[in-house]
């Protein structure tokens, strides 16, 4: 039987008779990147925002897979008597969504997936893993000190504080990461693996999202996204990047609300 790990997770909405919703965060990502686009759907959902492992507040395993990940997920959600869950995820958060819906499809009454596809897709963040790897954090006096050192590597400031953000104080003073550095650099293959594998699919609602800046998902995807996902719409929201529920809240809000609406 499967180890699990008990997550971490936030509770953003106050309706108990609201239909649950599940958002999965991103590689690097933890529950506080869904609180502005979370608080907005709490007014009509009860959002529940877990931390995958090896990230945010939950424990760390050396075992970081999606197999792991759908198991941590569906003993999350009994221990919380979730039964069904509008599921969205983005981006890591996203194939952990697809596996889960593939494989579980009656745990779920609508998915939804943020800017990526299906496909396996090739290796990325080696760059960012070596340099976080480098950075003396425990000689940092406060945050800003993180990042102006990495200003010389990471030219994007909105990147350079989603980095930062991974970084608490220690108790000996200086920083110290909350994610598992060591085990999500070693698990980066796996984490762009195609999810989920032919021959598996869920044939409830689901409606991909991406931004207009992005290229995670491409044009030539939707055949495979319709070969998994048989009843899949795909939006565009404009003047967004891969952090579409980041660059634009309001219309990623109300794209995803009709959608679940619709799963009712």
């Amino acid at each position: 039987m499967m180890q699990t790990i008990d997550l971490a997770h936030r509770f953003l909405g106050e309706a108990d008779t609201a239909p649950p919703v599940v958002l999965l965060h991103g590689l690097l990502g933890s529950s506080r990147n869904w609180l502005s686009a979370g608080r907005l759907l709490a007014r009509d959902f009860r959002i529940y925002v877990p931390d995958l492992r090896n990230h945010g507040e939950s424990p760390h395993d050396p075992v970081m897979d999606y197999p792991s990940m759908v198991g941590d997920l569906l003993a999350w959600m009994d221990k919380n008597d979730l039964k069904r869950i509008h599921l969205v995820g983005h981006s890591m958060g996203g194939k952990v969504a697809m596996y889960l819906a593939s494989r579980y499809p009656e745990r779920v009454i609508s998915l939804t997936v943020v800017d990526i596809a299906p496909r396996a897709y090739p290796p990325r963040w080696e760059k960012e893993f070596a340099t976080m790897q480098r950075m003396p954090v425990a000689q940092f006096t406060k945050r800003l000190d993180a990042e102006q050192w990495l200003e010389e590597f990471v030219h994007d400031w909105v990147f350079r504080k989603f980095l930062v953000s991974n970084l608490e104080g220690g108790p000996a003073g200086g920083f110290r990461w909350t994610i598992n550095l060591d085990v999500l650099e070693s698990a980066l293959p796996k984490l762009f693996e195609q999810v989920p594998e032919d021959g598996w699919r869920y044939d409830g609602r689901a409606l991909f999202l991406r931004g207009s800046r992005s290229g995670f998902i491409e044009d030539s995807d939707t055949s495979m996204i319709n070969r998994l996902f048989p009843f899949a719409t795909l939006e565009t929201i404009d003047d967004a990047g891969h952090n579409v529920h980041f660059d634009q809240p309001e219309a990623f809000v109300k794209a995803i609300k009709r959608h679940m609406e619709k799963a009712k």
